[in-house]
């Protein structure tokens, strides 16, 4: 079953934020030289300058979570994302928050998002300095799941990393994600971001036990019980259905659907293994995404 590496979350959430810290101007100089904000995006449904707009409403928003200087009413923010607050599942909940972060700047505000991602970049940073990466945080959209600082700070790298690479695809820019911040964003945000988004009804009656090994960490153990999971860090030795050995940013850009997975497994950067290596596959159709 391999050797079970350790980590420490002080150490491992200060290095999340470094990162951070140096991605947010490598993402404010990106939305500065996108040449056509009206171009399409590496998502589907949105432009270029729809990616900006969202990611303005990300850093506004968790921000908003951590600092009293910027706190935010939610209930009229969200006010026309039906479902955001109240209600619907998992998805449907996120569905209708990204729905409604693309129309909190109008036009002639979006020619303010670099200046703005920066600003709110550096208020995160700096009001969650010195915090513990086990401080809870409540984000009302994604109703009961239990957050840390330490999962709002990696899924602010996410963010970042992923929606960076939409822009840069649509624009025709460059945006390497490195190994290093792959690992830190399935490390940080991971574990609580693949329980709560498991789908409750392809999950009820099964029971799978995955052995998650990114390669140079994080090693997770996602365990689906009967329309449940639970995903831990470093877990004791157990028996698992499958083992998923997998490169961290193939497996990150997996996980938010920007790589196919037969791709991911053409080239290699992810393999299965273990008694029952073919149910991998099953993974992410248990987890779901927006």
């Amino acid at each position: 079953m391999g050797t079970v590496t350790t980590f420490d979350p002080v150490t491992e959430h200060e290095r999340a934020r470094a990162a951070l810290a140096a991605a947010i101007p490598r993402l404010v100089g990106l939305l500065r030289a996108v040449p056509d904000p009206d171009a399409e995006s590496g998502v589907p449904v949105w432009s270029v300058g729809d990616v900006g707009t969202h990611l303005a409403a990300v850093y506004l928003a968790y921000t908003a979570l951590v600092s009293p200087e910027t706190a935010t009413e939610w209930k009229d923010v969200l006010a026309s994302a039906e479902g955001a607050l109240t209600g619907g599942t998992f998805v449907e909940r996120i569905t209708a928050m990204n729905a409604r972060s693309v129309t909190l700047f109008g036009r002639e505000e979006r020619a303010g998002t670099a200046d703005f991602v920066a600003e709110r970049g550096e208020t995160f940073l700096r009001v969650t300095e010195g915090l513990a990466p086990d401080t809870p945080v409540s984000a009302p959209w994604y109703g009961d799941v239990p957050f840390t600082l330490a999962t709002v700070t990696g899924l602010m790298l996410s963010e970042t990393l992923v929606h960076g690479l939409d822009i840069a695809r649509g624009a025709r820019l460059p945006w390497p994600i490195g190994r290093d911040e792959a690992r830190l964003v399935l490390g940080q945000s991971m574990p609580t971001m693949m329980a709560a988004a498991l789908d409750p009804v392809k999950a009820r009656g099964v029971r799978i036990a995955f052995d998650l090994a990114i390669e140079g960490g994080p090693r997770l153990a996602v365990v689906v019980d009967d329309g449940t999971a639970t995903v831990t860090r470093d877990a004791p030795r157990r028996a698992y259905d499958c083992r998923i050995v997998a490169d961290p940013v193939t497996f990150l850009l997996v996980s938010f659907r920007r790589t196919p997975v037969w791709k991911a497994v053409a080239s290699g950067r992810m393999r299965a293994g273990g008694r029952r290596p073919w149910l991998a596959a099953r993974l992410g159709r248990l987890v779901a995404g927006p």
